[in-house]
């Protein structure tokens, strides 16, 4: 199965058939597993035996996710999360020690941030962030201690996108941990480890699932690194639920023609906010205007489904465009069916000071529309009579 294409990778992956001749892999909702005498459990808890011991450690539906993901990453090995959150934590908390540091780029999921700025602190893990736009400069950051060089592309929610292949280069130069966070773009569209990725993370929950249904995280790549975060995770609890493992993986079997979908979409949206009065600027990918489209172009497939916008009237210009929304959803939440809207200065990032925000790309007439699978006139119109 190893030569097969993307989409049959992720259809036909799957975990052994029962004695039940099943088509579809059932449901294994159990917290363990038994075994046959003494012998078969020592060797199974001594790792001799490749086993399910308990569901916090494995288990069938969540081994089929992570096989799924693996081979459409073309990592060696990887670990499933409760949440994509869970997944960046224990990543980093596996392979850190304090006084090491990380190298970052700066626009990155707020909580991501927040663990960088108020938890790692607390354990003499300190960070340092690069802008973008001074990507070629990012070697000044690097100190003796530097550990991971940690970046997303595209970046949430200031959709800027950074050279996987220049910054791979960077990370073995210089011995570091490359981590990347491919969630905007999904396995389908870019797989970093092509680049020199050690360890790529997703937060499932987005386009993965695509349904807005569950939570799910995964950590994919270097079997060495891989067993560490599996250690981790073991004895700290932030197992993926077989049920959510279920639905995941029944998601992947339509991620490539979804995402397909939704790029179509998001490119026809970017395209139509670009021609607006009301609109100061907009930045999708595989938009000419992107500062970064020829690299998005050389490291994705297509430009993905997310498109970031400038309103003009700042902040109540943001609010007052959310109020006339009619048909598209107001949540955080992103990569679903449903066209999703969002003004980061006004919700998400409201905590922050405008300095602060300013430093992440979050301008206080800035919008994050994730663009679903609707028809594309009827997203249009919606985002036309909001802005008119």
């Amino acid at each position: 199965m190893e030569n097969q294409n993307f989409e049959t990778l992720a259809i036909r992956t799957q975990t052994e058939r029962t004695q039940f001749d099943e088509h579809s892999t059932p449901l294994y909702l159990t917290s363990s597993f038994v075994f046959e005498d003494a012998e078969d459990m020592r060797a199974s808890f001594a790792e001799e035996k490749n086993k399910n011991l308990y569901s916090r450690f494995s288990n069938p539906n969540v081994t089929e996710f992570v096989d799924k993901i693996t081979k459409m990453e073309g990592a060696e090995s990887g670990y499933a999360f409760s949440t994509g959150m869970a997944a960046i934590y224990s990543t980093f908390a596996a392979l850190l020690n304090a006084g090491d540091h990380i190298v970052s780029c700066q626009s990155v999921f707020g909580s991501t941030h927040t663990l960088f700025t108020k938890y790692f602190p607390k354990w003499n893990i300190e960070t340092s962030y690069f802008k973008a736009e001074d990507a070629e400069n990012v070697e000044q950051y690097i100190k003796p201690n530097t550990k991971i060089l940690y970046l997303e592309t595209p970046t949430n929610p200031a959709i800027e996108v950074l050279d996987l292949e220049f910054f791979g280069q960077i990370a073995k130069k210089h011995n570091l941990i490359f981590i990347v966070d491919n969630c905007f773009a999904t396995p389908y569209l870019q797989q970093p480890i092509k680049y020199g990725a050690d360890i790529v993370v997703h937060s499932a929950t987005k386009l993965i699932d695509g349904q807005g249904r569950v939570l799910g995280g995964v950590a994919v790549g270097k079997a060495d690194l891989i067993r560490e975060i599996y250690l981790f995770a073991r004895n700290t609890g932030p197992a993926m639920s077989p049920f959510n493992a279920w639905v995941l993986s029944k998601s992947l079997e339509t991620l490539a023609i979804r995402v397909e979908k939704h790029c179509e979409n998001a490119l026809k949206v970017a395209e139509f906010l670009e021609n607006h009065p009301n609109v100061e600027l907009v930045k999708y990918p595989f938009l000419k205007s992107h500062p970064s489209y020829e690299i998005a172009k050389k490291q994705m497939k297509l430009g993905g489904n997310i498109v970031a916008f400038e309103i003009k009237g700042g902040i109540d210009g943001g609010r007052n465009f959310l109020n006339k929304i009619k048909m598209c959803s107001l949540s955080a939440n992103l990569g679903d069916t449903r066209t999703i809207v969002t003004h980061p200065a006004s919700t998400t990032h409201s905590k922050l000071s405008d300095e602060e925000r300013n430093e992440v790309g979050i301008t206080a007439g800035l919008v994050r529309c994730s663009v679903g699978l609707e028809n594309i006139d009827d997203i249009i119109n919606d985002l036309k009579q909001a802005l008119d």
